[in-house]
C-alpha cells in the first residue's frame, strides 16, 4: 500500500510540535529553584535543600486521574512526655505572644514551652498580635484554651492570666533563636531569669530549621509535645475550617471528594518579583496551572487558594481549572463578617493554614515557614502528599515532585512521629 509522503510530513511536525511544547514547560516555567521567598517575612527557606529520591505516590481506587495518594492516618507520636518530678521550679513567670499566623505560632509555642520546662517557671497564656499596632486578640479567641493548659499539665505550670505584679518595669525581654537549645537557655537566658525572676520571650528566625533530630533529649520531646499535641483551633474556628472543607469536597464528587490547596497570595506574589523572576523562589497562577497539568490534574480538579479574595491575576489559575476559589467565594455567608471582613487577618490565617493541612494535596507556591510548618502538621497526621514545582527533565510523575522533606524523611516531625 502506497503512502502520502504529504500525511508522513504531516505526522512528522505533529510529534515535532508536542516534543517542543514539552520541553517549553520543563524550561522556561519550572527552573531549578535557587533562592526561596518569604512567606509573610518568614525567614528563607530552599525547596530542594535535599535530593528528592523516595517515591511515595499511590493512585486511589477509583480515580484513574492525577496524583492522588492514600493518607497513612497511623503515626503515633515517638516522644515521652516528661516526668513532673524533674527539674526545681521557680516563682518566675515566661510571657510571650504569638505573632504573624499559625506558621510563627507553633514554633513560637514550642520555645516558650522549652525555656519555661529548663528554667521551672511558670507559663502565661500569650495573646495573638497582628501586624498592624493595637491589633491584638486573646488566645481564646482562636485556640481551644483548656486543650492547650491541659496537654501540658505535668510539663510546665500554665497561668490564663499574667499576674498582676508583673509589668513592663519588671519584665526582662530576652530574644530566643528558633529551636532554642538548652546551651542556649544556660549561657544567655538563665542568668538573666536568676536576676529579674519574669521575662518575656521573642522568638527569632535566623531561618527556617525543621531538621529533624537524630539524638532525641528531653528538650526534644517537649518541643515535639508543645509543636504537635497543644494548639486546636477553638470549637467556633473549627467550624468554619470544617464547613469550607465539606463544601470543597462536595464540589468534588468526580475526584472521590478530593481537593487540592495551594498557598498562592498575590501580594507575597508581587512583592516578591515572582511575576517576573527567573531564579522561580516562587510560582505565579500561570506557572502553577501548568505545573498542576503536566502531573496529570484535570479541569474538573477543585482546588482552594489562601488568596482571601479574588484577583484578576488569578484569571490564568482558573482558565485551566474552573473550580478554584478563594474564602470569598467559598466561605459561608454567615461566616463572613467575623472571619474575612473583620478589620484582623488573623482567623484568615489561621483558616489557609489548617485547610492547607487538611487538604489531600498542598503546592506552596512560596517557600518559607508556612511551607514548612504546614508540611511537619501533614506529617505528623500522615498526610504527606506535599508537591513543589521545581525542573524535573522528562518527568510528568507528581511523585518526582513530592517535597523533600517527605522524600527524604528530614524534616522534625519524623522525629516526633513513628
Amino acid at each position: 500500500m502506497a503512502v502520502d509522503p504529504r500525511q508522513v510530513l504531516a505526522g512528522f511536525l505533529t510529534v515535532t510540535m508536542f516534543v517542543m511544547l514539552g520541553n517549553m514547560i520543563k524550561r522556561d516555567h519550572f527552573d531549578t529553584t535557587v533562592e526561596v521567598a518569604n512567606h509573610s517575612g518568614s525567614p528563607s527557606g530552599n525547596y530542594d535543600d535535599v535530593e528528592t529520591s523516595e517515591r511515595t505516590t499511590v493512585t486511589l481506587p477509583g480515580v484513574r486521574n492525577g496524583p492522588w495518594k492514600e493518607d497513612v492516618l497511623n503515626r503515633k507520636p515517638c516522644w515521652t512526655k516528661p516526668d513532673s518530678e524533674e527539674g526545681q521550679q521557680s516563682e518566675g513567670f515566661v510571657t510571650f505572644s504569638l505573632t504573624n499566623g499559625p506558621e510563627y505560632h507553633v514554633s513560637q509555642i514550642a520555645d516558650a514551652v522549652v525555656v519555661a520546662r529548663y528554667l521551672g517557671a511558670t507559663l502565661v497564656l500569650p495573646d495573638v498580635r497582628g501586624s498592624k499596632p493595637g491589633d491584638k486578640r486573646n488566645f481564646g479567641d482562636i485556640y481551644d484554651v483548656e486543650k492547650f493548659v491541659k496537654s501540658l499539665n505535668g510539663v510546665v505550670r500554665v497561668a490564663k492570666y499574667q499576674p498582676g505584679e508583673i509589668s513592663a518595669r519588671n519584665l526582662a525581654v530576652v530574644r530566643v533563636p528558633n529551636r532554642v537549645t538548652g546551651n542556649h537557655i544556660a549561657e544567655h537566658i538563665e542568668p538573666i531569669f536568676s536576676r529579674k525572676g519574669n521575662i518575656r520571650l521573642a522568638t527569632y528566625f535566623p531561618s527556617v530549621n525543621m531538621r529533624k533530630t537524630e539524638h532525641k533529649s528531653t528538650i526534644d520531646s517537649v518541643a515535639c509535645l508543645a509543636m504537635f499535641g497543644t494548639l486546636e483551633l477553638k470549637p467556633d474556628v473549627r467550624e468554619v475550617v470544617d464547613s469550607i472543607i465539606e463544601r470543597l469536597r462536595t464540589l468534588s464528587r468526580k475526584s472521590d471528594g478530593q481537593f487540592i490547596a495551594v498557598d498562592l497570595r498575590v501580594e507575597m506574589l508581587e512583592k516578591k518579583g515572582c511575576q517576573e523572576s527567573s531564579t522561580k523562589s516562587c510560582y505565579s497562577p500561570e506557572e502553577i496551572a501548568l505545573f498542576l497539568r503536566k502531573i496529570g490534574l484535570n479541569k474538573d480538579t477543585t482546588i482552594y487558594l489562601t488568596q482571601s479574595r479574588w484577583d484578576s491575576s488569578l484569571d490564568a489559575l482558573k482558565d485551566f481549572f474552573p473550580k478554584t476559589y478563594t474564602k470569598e467565594g467559598i466561605m459561608p455567608e454567615d461566616k463572613k463578617a467575623k472571619y474575612l471582613n473583620s478589620e484582623t487577618s488573623e482567623f484568615e490565617k489561621a483558616i489557609d493554614f489548617y485547610i492547607c493541612s487538611e487538604s489531600d494535596i498542598f503546592v506552596p507556591a512560596i517557600s518559607g515557614l508556612f511551607y514548612a510548618n504546614v508540611a511537619g502538621k501533614r506529617i505528623a497526621s500522615g498526610r504527606t502528599q506535599i508537591l513543589v514545582p521545581a525542573n524535573v527533565p522528562g518527568s510528568t510523575s507528581a511523585a518526582d515532585f513530592i517535597s523533600p522533606y517527605v522524600s527524604k524523611k528530614n524534616h522534625l516531625a519524623y522525629s516526633c512521629f513513628c
